[in-house]
């Protein structure tokens, strides 16, 4: 069913009014008993909308996670994180571009370190991608020197991945009007190898979400496509790829098939049934899809019966267990189309399906396209970072306001290569009873996320008992699935960092 249109009151995001508005709504506290309770933190500085795209990762290398925000033509925006709390520092480490951007990923391509910053806009007068490297917390435009330089193109989804298993980063790139891009890093530089792979696809693609769907030892691809165009879930044979979504039962994403009026926009991959297996979730326009991996190579459409199958629009969907209960839940972002403002919505995840538990203060906000679960003031617990790209929309990250005992309940794992390098995007982390094979679910590090957005952020397990774990990294490369092991973990630490074998 169509979902009401939010009540629209507040049209000049200029006017101080306005701003004073949305600042007591959101800040009003939550009584209704039983329902989460997520506060604004500074939302003078998060208030200004007009935002699409939004991602973490710790820049400057203190700790702390900082805040990109891609604006639609106004400056771009870098908040560095000074323990919990933020100011702007765009301009001055060179990053305030003001052009619509769309895409946004983190990822250290160059292997020294620190995070870079990829970074995907609107056609205009220069390149469509641009590549900013980190030097020390200044950020440097190397694009036409790692060959990246695109004169047009519809760019969304930006993915910093190693597909090949040589141990650095390459880049994919989801475009909304031309045959996907997978640039292989060659030392720096980058060759756009899609075409020879069969990954050169040429349906309208918006977001993708790399991930071992098949459990053989490498990364695979799942693109969720618009316009009516089935998705794709490319299998990595190692020399090729091989789209095997129709076999798989994951070519519509639970939308209705080749309905030009559908699409996928954002597909995550989550754990949702605590199983170990990762499954698909698809924020779509038409119904959104829940595809429970059965571990032969098959997905099971349980949308339905999971209650999550909401005829609307949406632009994003993001997971994490915000309640600390050892279960998934997810957030779902509604999109602004043909006049219609389209609510967004949290769900708790009861084991057996979704029930919707949305804070009123949140819907009654313009969120839209950008939503990121991330805990960013190291308590323990994953706030929620949101963007709207009206402009009575906003940046805004809420806190999480668990009671503190349950806020540590949890804990959090960066995994990192043999070199202590985040090269490891799309590995699973799985974290099991201490001293047993008892699973408490499974985690992917983020291949891509929100809308058009990858954050290097630690993967969170929430935990709905104060034990510790033994957490298990698996990173699937070169046709074997690597295994490293930390035991006895206790909740509440911090975040621990794993290296992988290999």
């Amino acid at each position: 069913m169509g979902l009401p249109n939010r009540t629209m009151t507040l049209s000049d995001p200029n006017h101080l009014a306005a701003h004073a508005l949305v600042a007591a709504l959101l800040a009003a506290p939550l009584v209704a008993q039983g329902r989460p309770s997520f506060v604004p933190i500074q939302p003078d500085l998060f208030g200004t909308g007009t935002t699409l795209t939004n991602a973490f990762a710790d820049f400057d290398g203190d700790g702390d996670l900082d805040f990109f925000v891609g604006f639609n033509g106004a400056p771009n925006r870098l908040y560095q994180n000074d323990r919990g709390t933020f100011r702007d520092v765009a301009a001055a480490v060179g990053l305030a571009e003001a052009r619509a951007t769309r895409a946004a990923a983190w990822g250290d391509f160059d292997g020294d370190g620190d995070p870079d910053l990829m970074l995907g806009f609107a056609p205009g007068p220069a390149s469509v991608l641009t590549l900013y490297r980190n030097d020390s917390g200044r950020f440097r435009d190397v694009t036409l020197d790692a060959g990246l330089h695109r004169d047009s193109a519809g760019v969304r989804q930006l993915s910093w991945v190693d597909y090949d298993g040589d141990d650095d980063l390459d880049l994919f790139v989801a475009l909304r009007d031309r045959p996907n891009a997978l640039f292989r890093n060659e030392g720096g530089r980058f060759t756009d190898v899609a075409a020879a792979l069969g990954i050169a696809d040429a349906r309208r693609s918006v977001g993708a979400v790399w991930f071992d769907f098949d459990q053989d030892g490498d990364l695979d691809l799942y693109v969720g496509n618009m316009d009516g165009d089935a998705n794709g879930l490319f299998r990595n044979d190692g020399s090729r790829f091989t789209d095997v979504a129709s076999d798989a039962g994951a070519a519509w994403g639970g939308r209705t098939a080749g309905d030009p009026a559908n699409g996928t926009v954002r597909p995550c991959a989550a754990d949702v049934d605590n199983d170990g297996r990762l499954d698909l979730f698809g924020a779509n326009y038409g119904r959104n899809g829940l595809l429970l991996n059965r571990g032969d190579g098959r997905f099971e459409d349980v949308s339905a019966a999971w209650g999550v199958d909401i005829d609307a629009r949406y632009d994003a969907c993001a997971f994490s267990d915000f309640d600390h209960d050892g279960r998934l839940d997810l957030y779902v972002n509604g999109t602004v189309t043909g006049g219609v403002s389209y609510r967004d919505m949290l769900f708790r995840n009861t084991g057996s399906r979704f029930e919707e538990v949305t804070p009123p203060n949140i819907a009654a906000i313009e969120a839209d396209h950008g939503v990121q679960w991330v805990d960013f003031d190291g308590d323990g617990d994953e706030d929620l970072s949101l963007t709207g790209v009206r402009a009575d929309g906003m940046h805004l990250i809420l806190r999480n306001e668990l009671p503190p005992a349950v806020a540590r309940r949890s804990v959090l794992v960066r995994v990192v290569d043999r070199n202590g390098r985040a090269t490891r995007a799309g590995a699973e982390v799985r974290a099991y009873a201490a001293g047993s094979r008892r699973l408490l679910g499974a985690r992917l590090v983020d291949s891509g996320s929100g809308y058009n957005a990858q954050s290097e952020i630690p993967v969170h397990f929430g935990l709905a008992a104060d034990l510790a774990v033994d957490i298990e990294v698996v990173w699937p490369a070169g046709g074997q699935r690597d295994v490293t092991i930390r035991r006895g973990i206790r909740p509440g630490s911090g975040a621990i960092t794993v290296r992988t074998a290999r």
